[in-house]
């Protein structure tokens, strides 16, 4: 039997990961609210307490909030909550509610006169599904809060994941739906956590199997095509339009990490969609993560980045596998 330079046998330290609920990480809350008639929705991940965080932006089309203060060399040093919401640009307005609510608890940054809140966010487009004037509003993102709890956190056709659509390339006819999924490990004390909802113009693929979970339909809708192959072969005479897409994510953790290596952990997250969405980071995606730990456990950053690829990997798969039918879109369990 190969042993680690840990001196643990590499069965022992499989069996000692173990798969918890996102909501088991302590200090956390997520909540989400959404329309479902209208297809668009939003979910916020709270830290009361205040949250180390970072962030990489991949895609070539974001909407982003207040992603710059994550620089390292800033000044803030800890967030409150990340909203994640559909309604492209529009949705941002959903992160006015998550301040309303935060300051109303005296949760925030201290300038002396109140308590100003730290909320980071990331928008993905779903105008093309449902009704495209109801998007993720200041209500909406206060009645996400309102909703958030440290108990369970629902997965499928809710919050950000509600519009959600994946295999867009010949279109909106052909797409299929997909939602919002989590997926959490704990080993020893680290704890870590990735939530993402996935609206990817590509594909979903399972990386163990190299079967499509989701993605691009023929005419008849009953088997899948490849998206990276019509792009390849069809460069030259088609035209990508624009069908509006961005996968968006965050890792939760409780990792002790410096404002510099959530960043790193937010960066090396990406392989995880880089491992199941083909392709992945278009230039008709905006792909997000943020990464935010509460600072409890002593963890290595690159174990805590390998962990969180792979994690968040799981996450996008649950996404589409979690999604139901609607607006007359098909999912993975139809197929």
């Amino acid at each position: 039997m190969r042993v680690p330079s840990c001196g643990l046998p590499m069965t022992m330290m499989v069996d000692s990961m173990k798969e918890i609920a996102i909501t088991d990480i302590e200090g956390i809350k997520i909540g989400h609210a959404q329309d479902l008639a209208a297809a668009t929705g939003c979910t916020v991940v709270i830290g009361e307490a205040g949250l180390t965080a970072g962030v990489d932006v991949r895609g070539g089309a974001p909407g982003t909030r207040e992603t710059d203060l994550l620089d390292p060399v800033n000044l803030v040093e800890q967030i409150h909550a990340v909203v994640m919401a559909g309604g492209s640009s529009f949705g941002l307005d959903a992160a006015s509610g998550i301040m309303q609510y935060l300051e109303e608890k005296k949760i925030g940054l201290d300038v002396f006169v109140t308590k100003v809140p730290i909320v980071c966010g990331a928008v993905l487009f779903d105008l093309t599904i449902g009704a495209h004037e109801v998007r993720p509003d200041k209500e909406m993102g206060y009645q996400a809060c309102l909703n958030a709890n440290d108990m369970e956190c629902a997965e499928g056709c809710v919050g950000a994941g509600t519009g959600a659509t994946v295999g867009k390339i010949l279109g909106m006819e052909r797409c299929m739906k997909s939602g919002l999924g989590t997926y959490c490990i704990q080993t020893g004390e680290l704890k870590l956590g990735a939530i993402v909802a996935v609206n990817c113009l590509g594909d979903v693929i399972d990386p163990k199997t190299g079967k499509t979970l989701a993605g691009v339909l023929d005419e008849n809708k009953k088997r899948f095509l490849n998206s990276e192959e019509i792009m390849i072969k069809e460069f030259s005479g088609r035209k990508i339009e624009f069908s509006g897409n961005t996968t968006i994510g965050v890792i939760v953790t409780n990792a002790k990490l410096t404002k510099s290596q959530t960043n790193k952990v937010a960066s090396m997250a990406h392989n995880g969609y880089g491992r199941t969405i083909r392709p992945a980071h278009t230039m008709f995606d905006g792909d997000t993560i943020f990464a935010v730990t509460t600072g409890k456990v002593e963890a290595d950053v690159s174990v805590v980045g390998l962990l969180a690829a792979r994690i968040m990997g799981q996450a996008v798969i649950r996404a589409v596998k979690k999604a139901t039918p609607l607006c007359g879109f098909k999912c993975h369990s139809e197929l």
